[in-house]
């Protein structure tokens, strides 16, 4: 195409990008004015619940899909405002949100919705003709759009124009500081934060590489850059690379946030470092200081642990179904030897072993949790799921529709989770609070229900820390999740541990202490412990099991009862394994007693029948980020 043409393509974009510039003005002012000092406490007194991954009609595939809500819709919805969504439903939180981060993909950042509301004489190119004709027609059309931009892109094959990073610069740069302007308009510092951020979406032949970058500044500096993606860099190491210019060019921050490792194919966390080779000290400690957190479940399943690597865990199967068939886009089908590559708890393990090598971990990852709704609605709790995209709002057929990119099989609608947020320890509910919470990776993640977790390592917590000010002991006297452990001459570290559940929520089942470590061979292990549990004189260990809890789940009215489990679990507790010279982590995850899924209150709100194979209950659950203990030094 002649440049000329190429300008004519894209004067349909420029127009969108004016629209949506112009639509950053109304309402007002907002919370854009003065902002009042918020002051931060010593140590973090709360815990602040939001998502770091949401979707709106800028992202193509959620506007291909079906989504009409924008940035300003999204953030009304998280601050706890009603909203109706692109079906045409009320929409609302039972609790509001404390901070949000639209994460709209850098690849074809809003170029469906360009091509969509372009005058279709200015689209010279056949393929954005014809997507510019099915996206008139309706959801299925639609959708069969969005597919196939998903598909293009993993394979590099788009319209020359989409290819062509410069062609897209100025609509990119319009999309986005009208992006900013609303994010700074809805920033309220110490009532609600909203971030700036994107997704960088890599993706090798449906191979997840997926990325949340999230800036801890504000419009000023986040204005001097454009979104990266994966057209200008196609290797996570570059990215870090365009992260690294930001913050010498602005002296803002950023951190990037690996998601979806499950559909990775076991590229996520790989032992080697990028050419193959064996991993070097100095690329282990680039991934570690520019990705300091994991996003450990979602919508598109969990990616905490799995049955095949932790054959022991009889809790490690959850999330699974469906998501282990293989890749995002179902090309690659999955094999065994993948795994290893896709699991939270797997990575935390290799880390432990690429440090035995190199002195440096690049997998000390904090874990939380997000939606990666691309409905523009940041909801997990399975009484008020609105799906994955517009097209699976909630609807008689949506638990059992197929819901996999496209024609291919193997996934459907009950596939989904509805989970997570993301809990996090700060000082103050504001971006630099926030932010530096996730740098240090006092963070956790919980499937969606809001549990209050702590957890604090060292070495002289007493037994009944309880019943003194503890949560200042653990903070004076040890370090909170996320922290490292230095090695000391006095024995065995002891873990505070306090899990409280959600307060509209179920009540707990058990809290388990997930460790790993290597020995000293190098060779990675795990072992998980039930550490405090609810009614203990009558739940028992047996051959290393606890007895389960029970289920008052009544699927005929999707309800449970509180009438098992506790409201509150706490304990000291010490490893009865621990070993001085072991490099070792410790999490904890918490688990409820079993609640119904979004499936069985569909099934009770549409009189529908579930087939049998459907999962129409869960416990859901919390893991906390891991505190790592180092080897004491021989001699």
């Amino acid at each position: 195409m002649k440049q000329t043409g190429r300008k004519l393509a894209l004067a349909g974009c420029a127009v969108l990008a004016l629209a949506l510039a112009g639509c950053g003005d109304q309402g007002g002012g907002l919370f854009g004015g003065k902002k009042a000092e918020v002051k931060e406490t010593a140590y973090p007194e709360r815990v602040f619940w939001g998502d770091t991954h949401l979707h709106t009609s800028n992202s193509s595939d959620a506007f291909g899909f079906g989504v009409r809500l924008g940035p300003e819709e999204a953030l009304r919805f998280a601050r706890g405002e009603e909203v109706t969504s692109t079906t045409g439903l009320k929409a609302k939180l039972d609790r509001p949100l404390d901070f949000l981060v639209i994460a709209d993909h850098s690849d074809g950042l809003a170029a469906l919705k360009a091509i969509h509301d372009a005058p279709r004489l200015l689209l010279r190119d056949p393929t954005l003709q014809r997507w510019h004709d099915e996206l008139q027609k309706g959801p299925k059309e639609s959708m069969k759009v969005a597919s196939e931009l998903i598909d293009r892109f993993s394979t590099r094959t788009l319209p020359k124009d989409m290819m062509d990073p410069k062609a897209s610069e100025k609509r990119n740069q319009d999309v986005w500081t009208a992006h900013t302007k609303i994010t700074e308009r809805y920033n309220d510092p110490g009532t609600f934060t909203a971030f700036n951020g994107f997704e960088y979406t890599l993706m090798r032949k449906g191979d997840n590489l997926h990325r949340v970058v999230m800036f801890r500044d504000g419009k000023d500096r986040a204005d001097q850059v454009i979104p990266y993606n994966s057209l200008v860099g196609t290797t996570p190491d570059q990215l870090w690379d365009y992260m690294d210019g930001y913050e010498k060019q602005t002296g803002g921050r950023m951190l990037a946030i690996p998601h979806n490792s499950n559909l990775s194919n076991g590229l996520m966390f790989q032992m080697t470092g990028p050419g193959g080779g064996a991993m070097t000290a100095d690329y282990a400690r680039r991934r570690a200081a520019h990705e300091p957190v994991v996003e450990a479940t979602q919508i598109k399943g969990d990616s905490e642990s799995h049955p095949f690597l932790s054959p022991n865990d009889e809790f490690a199967n959850f999330g699974d179904a469906g998501w282990e068939l293989g890749n995002l886009t179902m090309e690659g089908k999955k094999t065994p030897d993948m795994l290893a590559g896709d699991y939270v708890r797997e990575a935390l393990k290799r880390g432990l072993m690429i440090e035995d090598q190199t002195g440096v971990n690049p997998y000390k990852l904090g874990m939380i949790g997000s939606t990666d709704s691309h409905t523009a609605l940041a909801t997990a709790d399975e009484n008020n799921f609105f799906g994955k995209h517009s097209g699976n709002e909630p609807s008689a057929e949506r638990a059992n529709l197929a819901q996999n990119l496209g024609s291919r099989e193997g996934r459907f609608g009950w596939h989904y989770l509805a989970g997570g947020y993301a809990g996090v320890w700060a000082k103050a509910n504001t971006r630099e609070a926030i932010f530096d919470a996730l740098l240090r990776r006092e963070v956790y993640a919980t499937t969606g229900p809001r549990m209050t977790v702590r957890l604090f390592a060292g070495w002289d917590f007493v037994a009944d820390i309880f019943k003194s000010d503890w949560v200042k002991a653990g903070y004076t006297q040890g370090v909170p999740m996320g922290g490292e452990l230095a090695p000391s001459g006095k024995g065995t570290p002891s873990f505070v541990i306090s899990a409280l559940k959600d307060p509209m929520g179920a009540n707990l089942d058990r809290v388990q202490m997930v460790k790993g470590w290597t020995d000293a061979s190098g060779k990675a292990h795990e072992k998980v412990f039930d550490v405090v549990w609810s009614s203990p004189e009558t739940r028992k260990l047996s051959g290393g099991k606890l007895t389960p809890v029970g289920d008052t789940v009544d699927l005929a009215t999707a309800t449970y009862k509180n009438s098992i489990g506790a409201p509150e679990l706490r304990t000291v507790w010490r490893d009865p394994e621990y070993a001085p010279s072991q490099r070792a982590f410790y999490y904890v995850r918490v688990l409820e007693i079993p609640t119904p899924r979004w499936v069985a209150f569909d099934a009770v709100r549409f009189k529908m029948k579930l087939s049998p194979d459907v999962q129409s209950k869960a416990q859901e659950r919390a893991y906390s980020s891991p505190i790592w203990v180092s080897p004491a030094k021989a001699g």
